[in-house]
């Protein structure tokens, strides 16, 4: 069975600097633990509930799409 893991990439970094945002921001405006957002903001995380990548989103006003890519197979 093909494995997917390490293909999806949180573009959280970039988002965060096009507007000015700092990690400890978005914590505060999310609700979720900054431990936590580190883990998605470094690719290491192995699943993100809808409400908290909504939230996200809303805050970050973009898309899924934009926060979260799928790096081509090598």
């Amino acid at each position: 069975v093909p494995t997917d893991e390490g293909r999806v990439h949180c573009r959280l970094d970039e988002l965060l600097e096009e507007r000015g945002m700092t990690l400890t921001e978005l914590s505060r405006r999310v609700g979720v633990s900054l431990v936590n957002l580190s883990v998605l903001k470094n690719d290491r995380a192995r699943a993100i509930r809808f409400g908290t990548l909504t939230a996200i989103c809303d805050v970050l006003g973009c898309t899924v799409g934009e926060l979260l890519v799928v790096v081509p197979e090598r």
